[in-house]
């Protein structure tokens, strides 16, 4: 069984969460979203809130897919958590270059640890590729229309939480 993970805050899920969600369900046999705990960035959404998105998102993607699609949160280091969840396969998405290069050191770094996993990088759909999440939040915050880059659920979500 190959098992694929595909970390992020997702603090909220996007709609480029989502398009690399499903490429990704295309690849393996499960994929696991790791919720990661970063206390750092001080998240709009708790934890169970991202989780329970995560969760409502999916299962429509794991229907189509035919894939199991779960949420498994984690603090630890990402490498670990691929061993706690038995993926062989660590998923990212790109948005631009500027990802790019984060994401060759992670992945270096990563194949110190264990290069018995694999990193594989998605490109989201061009229309997704703008979006992130720290943006629609600010967007959301000063009043904007995030429904372009956002599910209904999570922009019901957001709209609850920023008014």
């Amino acid at each position: 069984m190959r098992v694929g993970l595909y970390p992020g805050t997702f603090d909220p899920i996007t709609l480029g969460h989502v398009d690399i969600i499903r490429r990704a369900a295309a690849l393996v046999d499960k994929l696991v979203i790791g919720v990661a705990i970063n206390r750092d960035k001080g998240p709009l959404f708790s934890l169970e809130e991202r989780v329970s998105m995560i969760e409502a998102e999916c299962a429509k993607l794991s229907e189509q897919t035919d894939t199991e699609i779960v949420a498994h949160p984690f603090e630890n280091l990402l490498i670990d958590c691929a061993h706690d969840v038995g993926a062989q396969i660590i998923v990212r998405g790109l948005r631009a270059v500027a990802d790019f290069e984060y994401e060759y050191q992670m992945v270096g770094m990563n194949r110190v640890l264990d290069d018995s996993v694999e990193t594989v990088f998605l490109m989201a759909e061009a229309r997704h590729q703008a979006v992130a999440s720290k943006l629609v939040k600010e967007i959301a915050r000063l009043g904007g229309d995030v429904s372009k880059f956002v599910t209904p659920l999570v922009h019901e979500a957001l709209t609850d939480r920023l008014g």
